[in-house]
């Protein structure tokens, strides 16, 4: 019983680390910098990329394109169909039903960033 107590310990404070170590690895969501130098689109140009095969999003005053992402989105595509060419911010914070995306998921969003929305 004490080897079992032993390694239950042993795994909960490895997993316990390993949570902390993947959070601080991960980028909080927020502008930077760089963000001034990226070009600017309004919801019009958003508008035009409404399909799977064009898909961009508009997020928190940033634009997305998500196009290469659908496939690997774990929803069926048409999830995330609905959301190209608008401005999908209530998509990421309540998934279309309730809670928000993971912060690892809002981080994931850095890489299809293309610009920034204006009115």
């Amino acid at each position: 019983m004490k080897k079992f107590m032993f390694a239950a310990f042993i795994a909960f404070w490895a997993c316990i680390a390993t949570l902390l170590a993947v959070q601080a690895m991960s980028p909080e969501p927020g502008s930077t910098e760089a963000d001034n130098d990226l070009p600017e689109y309004s919801l019009a140009d958003v508008a035009e990329h409404d399909t799977q095969a064009s898909c961009w999003m508009a997020i928190e005053g940033k634009v997305y394109d998500f196009t290469n992402y659908i496939p690997k989105h774990p929803t069926p595509p048409f999830v995330m169909e609905q959301w190209c060419g608008r401005e999908a911010t209530e998509g990421m914070r309540t998934k279309g039903y309730g809670p928000d995306h993971t912060a690892a998921a809002w981080a994931m969003m850095e890489p299809y960033l293309i610009g920034t929305l204006v009115d």
